[in-house]
C-alpha cells in the first residue's frame, strides 16, 4: 500500500524534474521531499530515481509507477468529492431492512419524504423478519432495521444496536365480510375458538398460539403463510380467519375482508435499530428521522 501523500509528491517530482522544484510547488522543504521519496522507495522495495549529473532519471520501476500516478490521483480526487457530497447530503445510500407490513406502510412514506427533502440520498429496501433482520444490522449488512416484538416474546437485541421505539401496533382479526362477528367493533378471541385459522410468520404464529392458550383453546390452523396478500385472499375465500397486526389493515385489498380489533387488547411493539456508529452518518440519521415521522402517522402511535 502506498501513502497517497508520497504519490502526490512523486508525481510533482516527475512533473518538475527535481526535488527542489517539487518542494517549491508543494510548499515543502527540499529535505521533506527527499525523505518522502526515500519512504516511497522503501514501500515499493526498489529505487525510483537515479542521479544523472545534477538531475534525476526514472528507473524502470519509476517509469511504471509514473504510468499509474495520474489514475491514482484522479481516483483519490473523485473519492474525496464523493465523500464530501455524502457529508453535505448531496448523495449517499441508506440500506433499510424491514418486515413486510412495515415495508408496505411506514417505509413508502419515509422514502417519499427523503426523496423530496434529500433527492441525492438513495434509500434501498431489503425485506427480512426478525431476528435475522437484527443480525443483519449487527453485521453491518444494513444501516437501519425495522423489527417487532410481542409482550412476553421479546427478541434478543445485539448490544451494539441502538433502539428507537416507533409505534404500538394493535392486533386485529381478519374476517370474511359476511361473518356473523364482522358487525362488531371488536371481537373477543375466545369467541373464535372453533374457527379455522390461517397463521402468519414464525414470531406472529408463536404469539398467536400463546394468546389462544391464554384464552383456553388450541386453534385449528388450516394453513400458514407470511404473505399478507395471500392471507387476505384465503380469508376472502372462506378458508379461515387470521389474527394480524393493525398495520395490515392499511393495505387491505379485498372488499370481502373485514378487520376487527381483538380482545383482550394486545399490541406488538415496532422499533427501529441502528448500529450506534452509524448514527454519526448524516444520511442514516436523516433517514431514521423520516422513518420516525412516518411511524407517528400510523395506527396505534
Amino acid at each position: 500500500m502506498f501513502d497517497s501523500r508520497y504519490i502526490k509528491t512523486f508525481h510533482e517530482v516527475v512533473r518538475t524534474g527535481s526535488y527542489t522544484a517539487a518542494a517549491r510547488a508543494l510548499g515543502y522543504t527540499q529535505p521533506a521531499v527527499s525523505q518522502q521519496m526515500k519512504a516511497l522507495e522503501r514501500d515499493v522495495g526498489t529505487p525510483l530515481f537515479t542521479r544523472v549529473g545534477r538531475g534525476l532519471r526514472l528507473t524502470e520501476a519509476g517509469e511504471t509507477l509514473t504510468r499509474h500516478t495520474g489514475t491514482i490521483l484522479d481516483s483519490l480526487a473523485v473519492a474525496q468529492e464523493q465523500i464530501d457530497a455524502i457529508a453535505r447530503l448531496r448523495s449517499g445510500r441508506v440500506r433499510v431492512c424491514a418486515f413486510p407490513s412495515a415495508g408496505a406502510t411506514i417505509l413508502p412514506e419515509a422514502m417519499a419524504r427523503m426523496a423530496e427533502q434529500h433527492p441525492g440520498v438513495r434509500v434501498e429496501l431489503v425485506e427480512c423478519e426478525p431476528p435475522e433482520s437484527l443480525r443483519m444490522a449487527a453485521r453491518g449488512e444494513c444501516d437501519i432495521t425495522l423489527a417487532f416484538s410481542y409482550p412476553g416474546l421479546r427478541v434478543d437485541v445485539p448490544g451494539e444496536l441502538a433502539e428507537f421505539k416507533l409505534l404500538e401496533d394493535p392486533l386485529t382479526v381478519l374476517l370474511p365480510s359476511g361473518h356473523p362477528l364482522a358487525r362488531r367493533r371488536a371481537v373477543h378471541l375466545a369467541d373464535l375458538a372453533h374457527e379455522r385459522w390461517i397463521a402468519g410468520c414464525a414470531r406472529c404464529r408463536a404469539n398467536f398460539l400463546h394468546a389462544c392458550a391464554e384464552e383456553g383453546f388450541s386453534p385449528d390452523i388450516a394453513c400458514t403463510t407470511d404473505d399478507n396478500l395471500v392471507m387476505q385472499s384465503l380469508v376472502a375465500a372462506g378458508i379461515g380467519i387470521a389474527m394480524v397486526p393493525a398495520l395490515v389493515l392499511s393495505f387491505l385489498c379485498h372488499a370481502k375482508v373485514t378487520g376487527r380489533i381483538v380482545e383482550p387488547h394486545t399490541r406488538r411493539q415496532v422499533y427501529a435499530y441502528v448500529l450506534r456508529d452509524h448514527l454519526r452518518i448524516p444520511a442514516t440519521s436523516l433517514a431514521l428521522d423520516a422513518i420516525v415521522a412516518a411511524a407517528e402517522a400510523k395506527v396505534g402511535c
